[in-house]
């Protein structure tokens, strides 16, 4: 995602009222003129000015944020803002309650309120995705046509690396759409006997998730994150570079064309001039 189009997807209303609330306590203590009609004016010099505890509850909020934006896989500003407002939502709500229980349930409500207003827009680009509904038609498309390569993401609706991946998956399936060369998506939250088989854990601790593999000829050939010689799982950001180098999609694309016959090739557009260099 270009610095462009995540400015422009920053001026949709979820993000900038989120981006409030994540900094309503710090704007409010900041602002003589908020502070002093908020805060017991008068009572004390420094009212207008974040005391120690209060540092401290956001030096510790900076600290989660950093970590689980990195655990998430967040590559992207969009990414850690959406993994950080759960976090600075729960901060600002203990900051809130500090200063007086009835701000804490105020900010508390709002928070339901704007959830239930304003949810986190989703992708709605084009995209060429095959959701699979049923754990026995997934395993029998694999191999209906041993022509067709898969690149299939496991995933869980939950999960927010899952989440964050989503557009990125769909513009990849947009961009190297072939009729050999196939995307689909599986949730192994509803069929635990698909991440059973195929070694993927669900639980809510899993550093697994996303994860996407390559079938070829309807059998396993690569996926990420995999697992070392020791048997540690490697980390991978899940970015639309790093999983069109890893998975080879420009070479994919070139060999589902290639098997089309003739008649049946689309005249090459720019975008597909690029894929086949």
């Amino acid at each position: 995602m270009t610095w462009k189009k995540q400015l422009g997807t920053l001026a949709l209303p979820y993000y900038w009222v989120n981006i409030l609330m994540a900094l309503s306590y710090l704007l409010a203590k900041k602002t003589t003129f908020i502070c002093t009609r908020i805060f017991n004016l008068g009572e004390e010099d420094d009212v207008c000015d974040l005391d120690s505890r209060e540092a401290e509850i956001l030096f510790f909020l900076l600290i989660v944020v950093m970590i689980r934006s990195r655990k998430t896989g967040s590559v992207t500003m969009i990414n850690y803002l959406s993994s950080s407002f759960l976090y600075t939502k729960v901060a600002n709500a203990i900051l809130w309650g500090y200063a007086d229980f009835r701000f804490g349930l105020g900010f508390l409500l709002m928070c339901v309120l704007v959830g239930m207003v304003l949810p986190e827009p989703s992708y709605r680009g084009p995209e060429h995705i095959t959701y699979f509904r049923n754990s026995q038609v997934f395993e029998e498309e694999l191999v209906r046509d041993k022509r067709t390569s898969w690149l299939i993401c496991f995933y869980t609706v939950w999960n927010p690396s899952c989440v964050h991946f989503a557009p990125v998956f769909a513009e990849l399936s947009h961009e190297y759409n072939a009729e050999y060369l196939r995307f689909g998506k599986i949730d192994i939250g509803r069929f635990p006997d698909v991440a059973q088989k195929y070694r993927i854990s669900d639980s809510s601790f899993s550093r697994q998730l996303p994860t996407v593999v390559l079938f070829q000829q309807g059998k396993e050939v690569d996926r990420r994150p995999c697992v070392d010689n020791k048997g540690k799982l490697q980390k991978f950001f899940f970015s639309s570079d790093n999983v069109r180098a890893t998975f080879g999609l420009n070479q994919l694309y070139k060999q589902a064309m290639e098997r089309l016959p003739e008649s049946a090739k689309k005249t090459t557009s720019p975008v597909e001039s690029k894929k086949s260099q």
